[in-house]
């Protein structure tokens, strides 16, 4: 489950003080006098969850030249400073508060599960700097200091679960990772499916290190539901596709999702074992308009021809640092206060995924949101495109221009 945000500040208070917080101070406005603006990044290159953290620090280093080639920021060269939070929450703390401490960097990027998110959030609280959340999540967090760019519940289940009634039947059950990301969107998808007139015949809650799945396909076959929503997340959670196709379920029963994907479980698992499951995302390889015509073959000269595929996580990531590096070049200052003025100011950026817009009041991103299906390419089939989709789900409960004295995550009610 979710580090504790008392825990994370309590594994903090024996090393850090009022004199950490006096040089992080000192060392932004040395920064800024410097020739380089050092830069965080805080992701996992190593752990259970890098089968997603690989391709997001693929992006992050190809932003970051990208910005640099273009001019970089208020005309200086950006430097790097990427860590491996190995998939330990209570690295992911330490971590933060090094980058923001020792490295006095402008900006911090990371977090890959919400509760690494939630691990480093306190961090950023205190030590007060701007933190970006570049991976789709459960949505309601709401923090001033917290820009969160991947999709949220009501962009991806808002528009897969009334597609799924329709396509499939009522008659849902739900597999979600056991921690606060598959508590708080299991719980979204009551609420979506509530709306959409189905039904949850049950949900299960499966932890990160799980990888036999027979006991867990006994309930689903048992259970008769019309689809399976799975939130699950993580390699070792890739095991359930492939024992629910040997059970012989997969020609039955079929599986929609707001994971798969993102850590190229397509590319792992073979057509017959995954063909026709169905996810929602903002960005596909397989998208066809002018910026992602060019950025595809950037990245394949970058990181070679044989590259399993560019995940949507890896495009949050780009918009994530060209967002933040737009904000600073039009604040013309590397100010806290200036950069949130900036970022808060309708920022609309031409992504590989399309345009995207920063909403000022929930810090989230508004997104063109599209359904696809697995082939047998190891890749996805386009299916429905939802245009210019709001984060509504936080958008209805924070406004942090009318509300900035807020540091908090709102999830559903009932």
């Amino acid at each position: 489950m979710d580090v504790n945000r008392r825990d994370a500040l309590k594994i903090l208070g024996g090393t850090v003080g009022a004199s950490f917080a006096a040089a992080l101070g000192s060392g932004r406005a040395a920064a800024q006098g410097s020739s380089e603006i050092a830069v965080g990044s805080l992701l996992d290159g190593t752990g259970p969850i890098n089968i997603y953290g690989l391709p997001m620090i693929d992006a992050t280093k190809f932003a970051i030249d990208d910005i640099n080639a273009s001019g970089g920021v208020l005309g200086k060269k950006l430097k790097l400073v990427q860590l491996d939070a190995q998939s330990d929450n209570q690295i992911y703390a330490q971590y933060a508060t090094r980058l923001l401490v020792e490295d006095k960097v402008a900006v911090l990027m990371g977090g890959i599960t919400s509760a690494s998110r939630e691990a480093v959030r306190p961090v950023v609280d205190k030590y007060k700097q701007v933190y970006f959340y570049n991976e789709q999540y459960e949505g309601g967090v709401c923090d001033k200091l917290v820009f969160c760019t991947g999709v949220t519940p009501a962009q991806q289940l808002g528009t897969l679960i009334p597609w799924a009634v329709t396509q499939h039947g009522k008659k849902v059950y739900t597999l979600a990772a056991d921690y606060n990301y598959g508590h708080i969107s299991a719980d979204w998808v009551k609420v979506f499916l509530a709306k959409a007139g189905g039904t949850l015949v049950n949900q299960e809650f499966i932890p990160l290190d799980v990888v036999n799945f027979d006991s867990v396909i006994r309930r689903i076959e048992s259970a008769k539901p019309d689809v399976v929503m799975s939130l699950l997340v993580g390699g070792n959670h890739i095991a359930f596709y492939r024992q629910f196709a040997a059970a012989g379920l997969k020609r039955k029963l079929p599986i929609v999702s707001a994971t798969f994907g993102l850590g190229n479980e397509q590319v792992v698992l073979a057509p017959e074992e995954v063909e026709g499951l169905v996810v929602v995302y903002p960005y596909f390889q397989e998208l066809d308009n002018a910026v992602n015509r060019e950025w595809v073959p950037r990245w394949r000269q970058r990181y070679g021809q044989t590259y399993a595929y560019v995940t949507d996580s890896a495009c949050t990531v780009w918009n994530g640092w060209h967002l933040w590096a737009m904000a600073v070049n039009r604040a013309g200052s590397l100010e806290r206060g200036a950069v949130i003025k900036a970022l808060e100011s309708g920022l609309t950026l031409k992504s590989p995924e399309g345009e995207v817009t920063l909403n000022p009041q929930s810090h989230h991103v508004v997104h063109t949101v599209n359904l696809a299906r697995v082939n047998n390419k190891h890749g996805f089939t386009l299916l429905k495109t939802f245009p210019n989709v709001p984060p509504s789900d936080t958008i209805q409960v924070c406004d942090l221009i009318k509300n900035p004295d807020q540091a908090t995550q709102y999830t559903p009610k009932f």
